[in-house]
């Protein structure tokens, strides 16, 4: 990761968001032989006492889970929008071409859960999932009891205490002023991964502007 200074966000709570607004985690870890493993899974993001957790479930018997059991080292990525910028848009082209985007990597060990715990993983992931609706038929005390029960046997829970927190939200803080608004007129003109970049410059215009 790209540790430069005027790619980071001052406020924590912003990149707590972050990852929160984007659950869906690209979970990387190394096998006991030393082969790296990922898979991206949608976790629930919670904080108690201070501590940042995340937690979801994987299928059994998968290589990702044989790596989880003989190396709790877990990597969780959280990326957004994001969108290629070319250096013919600023004030000043003659110099290379760049992509924006918002990243975070979450590390910690992983902790595999026992059933209830993976019961009560699926129970609130779900209720989240779905808007806190507990009605909803698919949160899972609506689920048929021999689906869950086939379920419970088929993955496992786990948890991962997060130890430490990166990130590089990387939206042309390092550009002057004229060449900021060209990339956001440019972008605009894009896809919908562009739009969303351009959005993302816009709102942050003010504060980096203004100081």
């Amino acid at each position: 990761m790209y540790n430069l200074p005027e790619f980071k966000e001052q406020d924590a709570a912003l990149v707590k968001q972050f990852i929160t607004e984007h659950p869906f985690a690209m979970v990387i870890g190394v096998s006991g032989e030393g082969l790296p493993v990922a898979t991206q899974i949608p976790v629930l993001v919670e904080e108690r006492a201070g501590k940042l957790f995340l937690s979801g479930h994987m299928m059994r018997k998968t290589d990702h889970e044989l790596a989880f059991s003989a190396n709790p080292n877990v990597l969780c990525v959280f990326s957004g929008a994001h969108a290629y910028v070319s250096a013919s848009w600023y004030s000043n082209p003659q110099q290379g071409s760049t992509w924006n985007y918002r990243s975070v990597h979450a590390r910690g060990p992983m902790r595999f859960l026992d059933d209830a715990g993976l019961i009560e993983v699926m129970r609130r992931t779900s209720l989240h999932f779905e808007g806190g609706n507990a009605a909803s038929p698919t949160a899972y005390d609506n689920l048929p009891k021999d689906y869950t029960s086939r379920l419970v046997k088929a993955i496992r829970g786990f948890e991962v205490d997060v130890e430490s927190l990166e990130h590089v939200f990387k939206m042309s803080q390092n550009r002057d002023q004229e060449s900021y608004r060209n990339i956001i007129g440019k972008l605009r003109e894009g896809d919908s991964e562009a739009q969303a970049v351009a959005k993302i410059m816009e709102d942050g215009e003010e504060r980096l502007f203004t100081k």
